[in-house]
């Protein structure tokens, strides 16, 4: 029941504030993500049943292996090296975020 909220949340956040490239992240923080697919990938479909989350949309961008990263730190260490991202739902702990579209930092 809990994961059925949890994804009724995230696709409701996700159609309500949709960032674009340059926008700032709402989400907070901006996260660095090994790799973003979307949910119908093979890799961010096993990640999401693992913790019990559905997402509606098979085309939402899934960023894997996520961390939050300090934007007033680029250049001093806490850059991205992969993709930098805000997410719309960072609440999994890192294995997974829902939502994430590119920024630029």
């Amino acid at each position: 029941m809990f994961a059925k909220l949890v994804t009724i949340a995230a696709v409701a956040i996700l159609a309500a504030a949709t960032p674009t490239p340059g926008d700032t992240c709402s989400t907070a923080p901006i996260q660095c993500c090994q790799s973003v697919e979307p949910a119908s990938s093979a890799t961010a479909a096993n990640l999401l049943k693992s913790i019990g989350v559905v997402v509606q949309d098979l085309t939402t961008p899934i960023g894997i292996t996520c961390s939050p990263i300090n934007v007033v730190g680029v250049g001093s260490g806490d850059a991205c090296s992969a993709n930098t991202v805000c997410c719309e739902n960072n609440s999994f702990g890192g294995l997974v975020a829902i939502g994430c579209l590119p920024v630029s930092v």
